[in-house]
């Protein structure tokens, strides 16, 4: 039996998957599915890094699972990205845990010394999924972790001279704290709904970014489906 673990911060960026599983697999259990010899279950964590840590960590200490997925919707620094691309997260920072100088500027944990910058599971202050490299069906981005997401042109410059990332979000960098610290096979899946600027929900297309990411979750279930009959 293949177990697929699905991670989100909120239900309603997983509603259409949601309304698949129910459609086409046999429900046993509180957001658990399963269809032949696959079972996917669905984890709902909350908004935020603390709470994503805490829930995936609790399920990850009390089940085993061949894949997790954390699936969400993000914002783009990188304007090559176009509203509803759905890419794969390879690497992620926490970005806003540290101090504010007197001066104004930021300085990490890790540049203050009281994380090592290779302390595992960092890689020079970064979390990297090394297992996505055997995934290759989306195209790959970088991205940073935030309590609280840039909506002002000062503070959104800021943050990209400090981090050169495609992407914001606020869950991604708990998600892969955690699977990197349990040893499991993960993705992080984002749907781009808005560019990082000065906070306009005008520009926003959430319902198309929630569309094509679910679209790609859909996929990714059947292919797996397929790949466990052919072993």
């Amino acid at each position: 039996m293949q177990k697929l673990l699905i991670v989100s911060a909120t239900s309603f960026e997983i509603t259409p998957l949601e309304d698949f599983l129910k459609s086409n697999f046999r429900q046993t259990g509180n957001y658990r599915y399963v269809h032949d010899q696959m079972e996917v279950s669905l984890l709902i964590t909350g908004v935020g890094l603390p709470l994503t840590a805490y829930a995936l960590g609790r399920m990850l200490g009390s089940e085993n699972f061949d894949l997790v997925v954390n699936a969400g919707i993000a914002g783009a620094f990188n304007r090559k990205l176009n509203i509803g691309d759905v890419v794969q997260v390879v690497e992620d920072q926490f970005a806003d845990i540290g101090v504010e100088e007197a001066d104004g500027s930021f300085s990490s944990v890790h540049t203050m010394g009281l994380i090592e910058l290779n302390q595992p599971p960092f890689i020079h202050g970064k979390l990297i999924n090394e297992s996505a490299k055997a995934f290759d069906f989306l195209p790959k981005a970088t991205a940073i972790s935030v309590n609280k997401v840039h909506g002002n042109e000062v503070s959104i410059k800021k943050i990209q001279e400090l981090y050169t990332a495609d992407l914001e979000t606020m869950e991604g960098a708990a998600f892969f704290y955690v699977c990197l610290l349990e040893s499991v096979s993960f993705l992080q899946l984002r749907s781009v709904s808005n560019y990082v600027e000065s906070r306009n929900k005008e520009n926003w297309d959430i319902p198309l970014a929630i569309n094509n990411l679910n679209d790609v979750l859909k996929q990714l279930i059947q292919v797996m489906m397929v790949a466990g009959v052919s072993r």
